[in-house]
């Protein structure tokens, strides 16, 4: 592939040559990037990867997501959710490849420059992707540094507390060695390793909460001081679960680690993957969701591991797992990231490929998004109100409005029809979500506090 195409002049995607000279030096490039370096990876890469980059954290906020929905809607939109992701995820991978043997966009913003044009396909992507993969990096230093710390109480609850900034820079030391890792395939057993520990933590908070039983008083009602209270948080809710399905960021560079050929492309493999990393997605939302808002209601926590509380020794195996999960999925979404600094360093501002620049990006951007987390504790929320623009234009409905422009379907045929409802579900959570977030933050703006 690496002969065919050469980086383009806004330095981020492959354009085609037809130089000799030109297309090794594309292939070198190709041969370091972390995207493009290895593409031996099988199909069962395909399935840790995703779970990994889908399952993450904000899984055990669901119950509290339902608590401001109820029955109805929370079963609705957590179901269709699912559907609609599966069916996008789907479209992904059967244009990574639009000609079998061909072109592969290797990267979501080539897709993007595919259906939109070089510049327009950019300005489109990138800066979504950039928000919720650097987002999720941040919000993965928190929530690291905070898992950490709940680990140290629960096992040591006699010794001096220590403060969550320090946890926060020990996570980010781990991250510090694991992100010089070179490329993509390289992190699978990683990422293998934080995929059990997501399908393990969801399983013991479910469990857990079957074990501890239905509250007394139990009450459905949906959480609210008023009316308007109620509909504002139905609308963060939804934020909290568009968060919950933001792996699409990183599908189509799963793809390019993969082998393709015209008699077996690379969608069979990826897709098998994919299939089975929705199983194992279902087999955490739905039971963590379902039976924690059932054995809890409304008085659930947005944590439903601080709602359980006993047996301390469980919970604080279940925040430890969530630590090396988050260190996996850290990785997962800082992978693309890197992909686009190298891609623009070497490309736009002529620096050689190399370790030492891979070293010194690399730091530099685990320490910056260390410095963040630190700085802003409340970024979590904050994510909540940006992240509507981006998590569910990307995962919900971008997706449809590509196949609609590259695919052409038949207009009111079912194909047509199916992406058309994709988009006016996607575009009104994009909408609805970050004006409850928003509301949030303004509540709780008085309780901020930088450097906590």
């Amino acid at each position: 592939m690496g002969s065919e195409k050469e980086v383009s002049g806004d330095g981020l995607a492959p354009a085609p040559i037809t130089t000799t000279t030109r297309g090794s030096k594309q292939k070198n490039l190709d041969d370091w990037l972390p995207i493009t370096a290895s593409r031996n990876a099988k199909w069962w890469y395909s399935a840790f990867h995703n779970l990994t980059a889908m399952v993450g954290a904000g899984i055990l906020s669901l119950p509290y997501a339902m608590s401001h929905m109820g029955w109805g809607a929370g079963v609705t939109v957590m179901i269709l959710s699912w559907i609609i992701t599966l069916y996008t995820l789907w479209q992904m991978v059967e244009m990574h490849e639009m000609v079998p043997g061909g072109k592969r966009n290797d990267r979501y913003h080539q897709l993007g420059q595919e259906a939109f044009g070089e510049k327009l396909g950019l300005w489109i992507v990138v800066p979504q992707q950039l928000l919720v993969e650097v987002g999720t990096c941040i919000v993965y230093m928190v929530t690291g540094g905070k898992s950490l710390k709940k680990v140290h109480e629960t096992f040591c609850p006699d010794c001096k507390q220590i403060r969550t900034t320090y946890w926060i820079m020990v996570f980010a030391s781990v991250n510090f060695v694991l992100a010089q890792i070179p490329n993509f395939n390289s992190i699978s057993a990683i990422s293998a390793g934080a995929a059990v520990m997501s399908l393990s933590y969801s399983t013991i908070a479910w469990s857990a909460s079957i074990k501890k039983g239905i509250s007394k008083d139990i009450d459905y009602t949906v959480k609210m001081k008023s009316t308007s209270d109620g509909v504002f948080n139905f609308f963060s809710a939804l934020g909290d679960v568009a968060f919950a399905y933001a792996g699409h960021n990183v599908v189509l560079e799963i793809q390019a680690t993969m082998p393709s050929t015209a008699e077996k492309p690379s969608k069979i493999p990826m897709w098998r993957g994919c299939v089975l990393a929705y199983i194992g997605v279902a087999l955490c939302y739905f039971p963590v969701a379902f039976i924690g808002y059932y054995m809890f209601g409304n008085s659930v926590d947005d944590n439903i591991l601080i709602t359980l509380q006993h047996p301390a020794w469980l919970i604080g195996i279940a925040n430890l797992f969530v630590v090396i999960h988050v260190v996996g999925g850290y990785q997962v979404f800082a992978m693309p990231v890197f992909d686009m600094i190298e891609t623009f360093l070497v490309t736009r501002l002529n620096f050689s490929p190399s370790t030492t620049l891979r070293f010194t990006t690399r730091f530099l951007y685990v320490g910056i998004t260390m410095f963040i987390g630190i700085c802003v504790p409340f970024f979590g929320s904050l994510l909540g109100f940006l992240g509507g623009f981006a998590f569910a234009p990307t995962s919900y409905y971008l997706p449809c409005i590509i196949w609609l422009k590259l695919k052409k379907p038949r207009k009111y045929g079912l194909s047509w029809t199916i992406n058309w409802i994709c988009i006016i579900i996607g575009i009104l959570i994009m909408t609805l979500s970050p004006i409850g977030a928003m509301r949030n933050i303004i509540l709780s703006a008085k309780d901020y506090k930088f450097f906590s």
